[in-house]
């Protein structure tokens, strides 16, 4: 499309990149800011750019937080004996959406995917290791039924044979090809109880 100001087209270009975001959505988006007053141009603006100098990784789980250990971590409500293996940060958040699990989380960063250049050394697969110091007496795969979370399921289940009580999977309640966050918080919960055994 072609637009009068480069400006305007510029910010339609940058909101299309954002995930789900369309080139109609984009230009409306860009058009209400134009039309919003400039305080709420400010502040969209002062808190992009305050989550990118404040959000980083928990040095524990690798959950989003602002501090150095996130909150889940910190909590002493926790039950620290179960540890959730999730992909990304969004799975964690599905799964804490639902009020259905008191545990810990332990995010990878991704999955395996050879094709995508991203091995097991990519991954928080050894830090996971690190926090099986014999206080946890299980950990939850929860990674996405997919072909990569699948193949990361199955080297996480290797690596952590015998330095665990009990590594159990998330049921099948998930479709094959699906993704957490996609799912209805029944579904994560059903998915979440109904575990087996990793083998």
């Amino acid at each position: 499309m072609d637009y009068s100001s480069k400006s305007l087209e510029d910010l339609v270009i940058a909101f299309s990149k954002l995930p789900g975001i369309g080139l109609k959505s984009a230009q409306r988006m860009a058009l209400h800011l134009l039309e919003a007053g400039k305080e709420e141009s400010e502040h969209l603006a002062q808190t992009i750019l305050a989550l990118k100098e404040n959000v980083r990784a928990c040095t524990i789980c690798f959950n989003l937080t602002e501090e150095e250990v996130c909150s889940i971590c910190r909590s002493a409500r926790r039950d620290k004996q179960i540890i959730c293996v999730v992909e990304e940060p969004k799975d964690l958040m599905a799964i804490e959406k639902t009020g259905g699990f008191t545990g810990l989380y332990h995010v990878l960063g991704g999955t395996i995917s050879p094709l995508d250049g991203v091995e097991a050394a990519d991954l928080t697969c050894r830090q996971l290791l690190d926090r099986l110091d014999g206080t946890v007496r299980e950990v939850i795969i929860a990674t996405n039924p997919t072909v990569e979370g699948e193949m990361t399921a199955a080297h996480l289940h290797d690596l952590m044979l015998g330095k665990v009580d009990r590594i159990t999977r998330i049921a099948r309640g998930i479709p094959f090809g699906g993704a957490l966050e996609f799912n209805d918080m029944v579904t994560v919960v059903k998915a979440l109880e109904g575990r087996s055994d990793y083998s």
